[in-house]
């Protein structure tokens, strides 16, 4: 597997990037902890990957590899995610209480995000089925070469545990833990450019 398996996504690609992120997260411990409820959860995750991450088809930053086996949504420096948009899914699909923890992890995630130039990760997927093959690799591999041609830092949190050690072989560093009530652990992790 190399970066030249990945390819650009455009705006009419983005069902694609919602279908694998739904496969991706189907499991994710914070993301089934928010939307525990399966017909909840497969109502809501389009529109909160729309929301979250939309924004990269319209600036280059969304990557796919695999014929469809795995995508990455990356955020620009100056480009955050729909902020309106993320409200609006949290209102419509938590609970008082859940969104009340929703914000609050929103928040300590909001405070952990570098405040110079960088490119954010808000989004990466792999289909299960697909998982263990090189494609997660690919997909850092070919972002990272832009961030440091870019000599920009890049941003992610891990939702995931599984996933850290991904993330560490691409040079990305924790920075502390972030949890709100009962929520499993969130890792923010930086790496900074390697030029």
């Amino acid at each position: 597997m190399n970066s030249s398996t990945v390819s650009e996504m455009t705006p009419a690609d983005e069902p694609l990037a919602s279908d694998i992120m739904l496969l991706a997260f189907a499991a994710d411990p914070a993301t089934r902890w928010t939307w525990p409820r399966s017909d909840v959860y497969l109502a809501t995750m389009p529109r909160l990957v729309h929301a979250f991450g939309g924004k990269a088809f319209t600036c280059g930053g969304a990557h796919c590899v695999g014929d469809g086996a795995g995508a990455a949504l990356w955020l620009p420096p100056g480009v955050e995610p729909d902020q309106d948009g993320l409200a609006e899914v949290m209102q419509s699909s938590l609970s008082p209480t859940q969104l009340e923890s929703a914000l609050a992890l929103f928040q300590q995630m909001a405070a952990y995000h570098p405040h110079e130039p960088h490119w954010y990760l808000p989004l990466i997927g792999v289909d299960p089925a697909q998982q263990g093959k090189g494609f997660g690799d690919a997909l850092m591999s070919y972002a990272l070469e832009r961030c440091d041609r870019d000599r920009a830092p890049a941003y992610l949190e891990s939702s995931n545990p599984r996933n850290i050690p991904l993330y560490r072989r691409h040079g990305f560093e924790p920075l502390g833990e972030i949890r709100a009530a009962s929520s499993p652990t969130i890792v923010p992790m930086l790496r900074r450019a390697r030029r």
